[in-house]
């Protein structure tokens, strides 16, 4: 860079030594640069500098065309120096002029190419005012070239200074709320000008104000394509109202789960105020249910979401969802998140189905009811408007709200088998009910056809018939194709053409010309399980169907091609019930509702390019997890309802096996152990079948293990007698045993439950090895494995189904006592003495939901045991004490935990496996 510099450009000028180690420097802290002070403003100040550049140069070429003069010039002498690089270099060219006044020496630091000779002849153009260097040759031209680059790097410089310049306008027009937190913002436009650099600083995800955060991340365009973006809204909506201790645990999980260690590094790294300095870090984690396209969580349903619609609520989008099973009838606004007011009142039953409308000029929510009314409320006020609309005599599935001359209807199906139309402003019934039908009404929706409203009906017998409001007749024949009962229906407009799409039980999404009454193309494919959810939509002017699948899967087609338009949005651990479309902020966005916890989810339908290299992981929610050893390598093993078992490189979080279909149904439960020298993992099913793999090769060792009469939902691996034995508990109500080297039973089965046992681990008592079972009968039992009869009294004090963990043998004695961890239904954990059968110390609290999940472990030389509930939460507990060791968050229901012998913790929570490394001492 030097020699560059010196031979072609600024020659021996004695300030480019200092100049080119700038350069260098600035060269390697530029990635720092631009990370504190934005890439925006690093341009602008390039871009400066070369305008400043080219401008002297520009000048220097206009002052010799404007003053310069051809002269013919011979060289007397050529003076040498030395460039301090210990290379001769040419100092300057003393010249006589042959037709003209003398010339002063000229300088050959920058005219080394000019090649001239003592004695040689040359043309040279000179300035006589010294405001420019000579120049070889003639009188030069314009610069053309400095001007061509002043060109990119003027809109370079434009584009820097736009956002300050808009911010600077906005600044002045509107006062907004301030900003504060420890890093010194404090305004929210300079939040929002500095917050595009702090995006990517860990420092400020964790610990900047997260309502101001979000508001960012809604509003700024720029932020749309961020990674960081989509790692702080992942779980934002557990994070937000949290402390800072755990939104950094799960900002280092999520952005694990999108595939940055690198930054889930980081974000584990920042300190916070009153923060515990000990924090488990995230080695690695799957991301089969991250997504891009997720805006945001509702959060308030305490049970499943059944229904979802739309409407705008004093200039704001808003979604009206219910959930049958809890109850109740929320708003809440899209932009932010948030509820609107109470759930709505006036009615303690279970609403089935939910529209919106407008009846005279103010928005209205229209539900049907489980006692077969139809209800109406205004939305501003959430109150009940005029009286329960009665008639129908079984449970109202759909309803859905149309105009008719001027006046607002409300439509309502039925499972009596009819449709019924009701004047919303009167409360009366228009016309006659709807029959003919044969069998319920799942699904309806509303549409105009010839400048006339329609009812599309979706019925249990598998037709689509379509009702003409004004006169009550039908239109057409039933549209005929399903094979099965009509579950989900939307209609839109296609190309100018009124368009119905339908889901089915028969697993087909089918598209129907209203006009017509034929079909429109081939069904619509890529949900392999049907949906049971439909909404209709626009995006970027094209319209589209958005289905919810029991899959857990949103999938959005283009009508118009009938194609998928992008990947699956993925998120729910569970089946979408409830779909809907709206727009916010300009974007159009579904709102999705099903998931098991009470969670609705919003997503942006605006097309954008992922972000991350998530890990892919199972495709349905992991029920049991394990560790073990492969040629050398520990590796972890997870089993789910999708029926696959995956293994995975503890460390790196690489499968490091083909995963193996371990059943044709759900693997239930999955443990490992080491047979004839070859590690193998033991896998149960709803079958009633266990089956044994070959770690290494991932093929069945021996016939499948039988005997239950139902599902197996327990195994464990222990040693009797010198013999490895598996120990499997059923719905039978029985625990069975075999002899893993020769699959035979061993003994007769375990009987004493009078439910199923729902949990099984071995251990050894006074020399006897012994297995700990768990039931939904409420106790937990102990038996010799050697005689097959039960020790003691059955263990009692939970209340609700039991699940149990045995303590290994690493874990097998807390000051000399063999224990067993038990985690339960009633939310609590109990330790108990397997010699005395007595428990130890009180019940361990803080879960606010089942215990689905209990295991064992050392951590930095003490016993732990480490429960997993349906609350999302990770209870780390020091087993000598008693007391608590730590707490993790999670963005799911945790269902397995696993604690592998060097300590670290692995998770299945949702569809999803995460492998966490301890707190360092």
């Amino acid at each position: 860079m030097r020699l560059i510099a010196r031979t072609s450009f600024f020659g021996g000028a004695p300030w480019v030594d200092s100049l080119c180690m700038l350069v260098l420097l600035l060269s390697c802290w530029l990635p720092d640069v631009c990370r504190f002070l934005g890439f925006r403003w690093v341009l602008g100040v390039l871009c400066l500098l070369g305008m400043l550049v080219l401008q002297r140069s520009e000048l220097g070429q206009q002052a010799l065309h404007l003053h310069g003069r051809t002269e013919h010039v011979k060289v007397l002498q050529i003076q040498e120096s030395d460039d301090g690089m210990g290379d001769a270099g040419v100092g300057s060219y003393t010249v006589s002029v042959l037709d003209g006044p003398p010339q002063a020496p000229i300088p050959g630091g920058t005219l080394v190419e000019w090649d001239w000779a003592v004695g040689g002849i040359y043309t040279v153009t000179v300035d006589p005012q010294g405001l420019a260097p000579a120049a070889r040759g003639g009188a030069p031209g314009p610069p053309v070239v400095q001007r061509f680059l002043q060109i990119p790097l003027g809109l370079g410089l434009a584009c820097a200074l736009w956002r300050p310049a808009h911010l600077l306008l906005r600044r002045k027009r509107v006062a907004a709320p301030g900003l504060s937190d420890e890093l010194g913002v404090d305004d929210a436009d300079a939040g929002s000008a500095a917050m595009e650099g702090e995006l990517s600083n860990p420092e400020f995800l964790v610990n900047a104000d997260p309502e101001a955060v979000l508001e960012l991340l809604a509003t700024a365009p720029w932020a749309a394509g961020r990674l960081e973006g989509a790692v702080y809204r992942a779980s934002a909506h557990l994070h937000r109202h949290a402390g800072a201790g755990v939104r950094r645990q799960m900002l280092a999980l999520d952005a694990a789960r999108y595939g940055d260690l690198g930054l889930s590094a980081r974000i584990t790294a920042v300190p916070v105020d009153g923060g515990a300095d000990r924090r488990w870090g995230v080695d690695w984690a799957t991301g089969s249910t991250v997504d891009h396209r997720f805006r945001q969580a509702l959060i308030g349903h305490t049970e499943r979401v059944r229904g979802v619609a739309t409407a705008v609520l004093d200039g704001r989008s808003v979604a009206v969802t219910f959930s049958s099973d809890d109850r109740t009838v929320r708003v809440w606004d899209l932009s932010s998140g948030r509820p609107v007011g109470e759930p709505l009142t006036g009615y303690d039953g279970e609403v089935c189905a939910v529209a919106t409308g407008v009846v005279d000029g103010r928005p209205v929510v229209v539900g049907g009811c489980r006692d077969g009314a139809v209800r109406v409320w205004d939305l501003p006020t959430g109150h009940l408007v005029g009286h329960p609309l009665v008639g129908h005599t079984e449970v109202v599935r759909a309803v859905a709200t149309a105009v008719l001359d001027g006046r607002p209807l409300g439509v309502s199906g039925s499972r009596d088998g009819t449709v019924r139309v009701w004047d919303l402003t009167t409360g009366q019934l228009v016309g006659k009910p709807f029959t003919g039908h044969n069998g319920w009404v799942e699904a309806l929706a509303a549409e105009v056809m010839d400048s006339r409203p329609v009812a599309v009906v979706g019925n249990w017998d598998g037709t689509v018939r379509v009702w003409d409001l004004a006169t009550g007749r039908p239109v057409g024949e039933p549209l005929v194709g399903h094979t099965s009962g009509v579950w989900a229906l939307a209609t839109t407009v296609v190309d100018g053409r009124p368009v119905a799409v339908t889901g089915s039980t028969d697993k087909t999404v089918r598209r129907w010309d209203l006009s017509t009454g034929r079909p429109v193309g081939e069904p619509l494919t890529g949900a392999p399980e049907g949906v049971y959810a439909l909404a209709t939509g626009s995006v970027q002017d094209r319209p589209v169907a958005v289905g919810g699948s029991s899959d857990g899967m949103v999938r959005v087609w283009d009508l118009s091609t009938g194609r998928l338009v992008g990947e699956p949005l993925a998120g729910h651990v569970d089946g979408v019930w409830a779909v809907a479309t709206g727009v916010v902020d300009g974007r159009p966005v579904a709102v999705t509702g099903g998931n098991e916890d009470g969670e609705a989810r919003v997503w942006d339908l605006s097309p954008g390019r992922p972000v991350g290299e998530p890990l892919t992981g199972h495709t349905d929610q992991v029920r049991a997890v394990a560790t073990a050893e492969v040629d050398g390598r520990p590796v972890a093993i997870s089993g789910s309802r999708d029926t696959t078992v995956r293994v995975w490189d503890l460390a790196t979080g690489r499968l490091a096996a083909e995963p193996v279909i371990a059943h044709s149904h759900v693997s239930v439960s999955v443990v490992t152990a080491v047979l004839d020298g070859r590690p193998v993992v033991l896998t149960s099913s709803w079958q009633g079948a266990v089956r044994v793999w070959d770690l290494s090769t991932g093929r069945p060792v021996g016939e499948p293990l039988v005997g239950h009469t139902g599902p197996v939902w327990s195994l464990a691996t222990g040693v009797v007698e010198g013999t490895p034995v598996i120990a499997a508990g059923g719905m039978d109500g029985t625990v069975r045993v075999w002899d893993l080297t020769t699959g035979r039973p061993v003994g007769e089965p375990l009987r004493g439950h009078d439910g199923l046992v729902s949990s099984v681990a071995t251990a050894v008592v006074e020399g006897r090895p012994v297995a700990v079972t768990g039931s939904w009968d409420t106790t937990a039992r102990i038996w010799d494995l050697t005689t097959g009869r039960q020790i003691g009294e059955p263990l009692t004090g939970h209340i609700g189904l039991v699940k149990v963990i045995g303590v290994m043998v690493a874990t097998a004695v807390v000051e000399g006592r063999p224990v067993a961890v038990t985690g339960s239904w009633d939310t609590t954990v109990r330790i108990w003495d397997l010699t005395t059968g007595r428990p130890v110390g009180e019940p361990l609290t803080g879960h606010t939901d089942e215990v689905r999940a209990v295991a064992t472990g050392v951590v930095d030389g003490r016993p732990i045991a480490v429960s997993g509930s349906q609350d999302g939460m990770v209870h780390v507990w020091d087993l000598p004490s008693g007391r608590p060791a730590g707490q993790l968050v999670f963005p799911g229901p945790v269902r397995a935990v696993e604690v592998s012998p060097d300590g670290r913790l692995v998770v299945g929570f949702g569809w999803e496996v995460a492998v966490l490394a301890p707190p360092r001492p």
